[in-house]
């Protein structure tokens, strides 16, 4: 028997990849007898940040994983291009949408059956895939804390608000997408622009605002990726014009010039009823966060559906406990996947979940559990789980650098063109993975 714990992103990939394979799962999740600080249905697969899988453009670093993913048979990204809502070169879907049809998939799926309820302990028997994500219960986090002989580590991560599609003010606010680029040629963004009076407004008004969490612990560090918008903030006067709130490629077409500053807003769901504040987690008092964001022009009214809100996430110090597998070193039948393991994104935990159900599979058939390449990006990402330095580890999203490097030879071929040099090292783990993939075939 093969026990997943976690219904979340990684988990329900995990068991889907399993029940593909012709084995037996057994999919454990606490929702909805016991909820956490950021979930709000009892949905396999809720997303509780954003609700963007990131860049689709060809050759990034995101695409390359998405790719690989897709060539792999990902249950999760079949799913999200079917419930896709417009966001330039994103892969943004309708969360709602999104997870009830996986919640859908993994139910009716042969092979996989669903338990509801809080796991207190990784199961003694069998092949166990941890798949808790970062919003692991207590009890649950102080077992695997022992069973892994590592203390659990932590770090805050933060969400962004949503306001009503009609209370945005389109006499002020205008349609664009950066440098007119999106994957249909529509303007997929709302933009609200800001002159520089207006701006510094904004950041003064931040600055002063109130905390929603009384007192945060110095030792326990933000995301980077994640910063809360009032973090940003407090590292400089022009952090957030650089940042979330840069105007590049961006015309205001009442002046015809590029703003001082912009806040965009991406669709939220299909229906196009609500739109999500891109870039402005925060953790600030609700009542503090109406007032200071409805100083942003075209937001004066707007009506807030969701508040920004923060929340603590845990995660296994991975490089001491892991194999490039996702197996434990110490425990073979014991296999971590998602955030739990310190990766960051969607994408990258729905990838360590397809591998770790994968591997799974293999574990409890007996048959040799085989690495990726390490040319390919889950292969790269896996070796930065299990090989970067214990000593200072962080969560980690796909990029470039986990890649391995050109050749000299390539290097100096394409010494002056960096997309030409992506595009090698994406043909280079497409290729890798195709080989890897046959010889696995049957």
């Amino acid at each position: 028997m093969i026990h997943i714990l976690g219904g979340g992103l990684a988990g329900c990939e995990a068991a889907w990849q399993v029940s593909r394979a012709g084995s037996r799962a057994t999919l454990y999740e606490m929702r909805p007898e016991r909820m956490t600080p950021a979930h709000k249905s009892s949905h396999l697969a809720e997303l509780v940040c954003s609700n963007s899988l990131k860049s689709e453009s060809e050759n990034s670093a995101p695409w390359l994983l998405k790719q690989e993913l897709r060539r792999m048979d990902s249950l999760l990204l079949r799913v999200a291009a079917e419930v896709r809502v417009p966001a330039g070169h994103a892969l943004t879907v309708d969360r709602e949408a999104f997870a009830s049809a996986v919640t859908a998939e993994v139910s009716r799926a042969p092979g996989i059956e669903i338990r509801r309820g809080e796991v207190t302990q990784p199961p003694e028997d069998g092949v166990v895939v941890v798949a808790t994500g970062p919003l692991t219960s207590d009890a649950l986090a102080t077992r695997i804390a022992r069973m892994t002989g590592s203390e659990r580590l932590f770090f805050y991560d933060s969400i962004s608000p949503i306001v009503e599609a009609d209370s945005i003010d389109m006499d002020v606010a205008f349609r664009a997408s950066r440098y007119g680029k999106s994957m249909d040629g529509t303007d997929d963004y709302i933009n609200c622009p800001l002159n520089r009076e207006e701006y510094e407004r904004f950041v003064a008004a931040l600055l002063e605002a109130q905390s929603h969490t009384p007192h945060i612990p110095d030792d326990i560090p933000y995301f980077e990726a994640c910063l809360p918008i009032e973090e940003i903030a407090r590292r400089g006067p022009d952090t957030l014009r650089f940042g979330p709130m840069k105007p590049v490629g961006l015309t205001d077409p009442r002046t015809g010039r590029w703003p001082y500053a912009v806040l965009q807003l991406r669709q939220e769901n299909l229906r196009a009823d609500s739109y999500n504040l891109v870039g402005f987690q925060n953790y600030l008092r609700y009542p503090d966060q109406k007032r200071v964001f409805q100083l942003i022009p075209g937001l004066e009214r707007a009506e807030f559906v969701r508040y920004g809100q923060i929340h603590r996430n845990t995660y296994i110090n991975a490089p001491a406990i892991l194999l490039p597998t996702l197996q434990m070193r110490r425990e073979a039948r014991v296999l971590f996947a998602g955030q739990i393991a310190g990766i960051e994104g969607y994408v990258e935990s729905i990838a360590t979940g397809l591998l770790a159900g994968r591997n799974a599979v293999a574990v409890e058939r007996g048959e040799p559990v085989r690495p990726m390449p390490q040319a390919t990006a889950l292969g790269s990402l896996c070796r930065y789980v299990s090989g970067a330095d214990p000593r200072d580890y962080q969560p980690a999203n796909i990029t470039f650098d986990l890649l391995p490097q050109l050749d000299e030879a390539a290097k100096r071929r394409m010494k002056h063109d960096k997309r030409a040099r992506h595009a090698e090292v994406c043909r280079r783990a497409l290729e890798a993975l195709d080989e890897h993939l046959a010889v696995a075939a049957p």
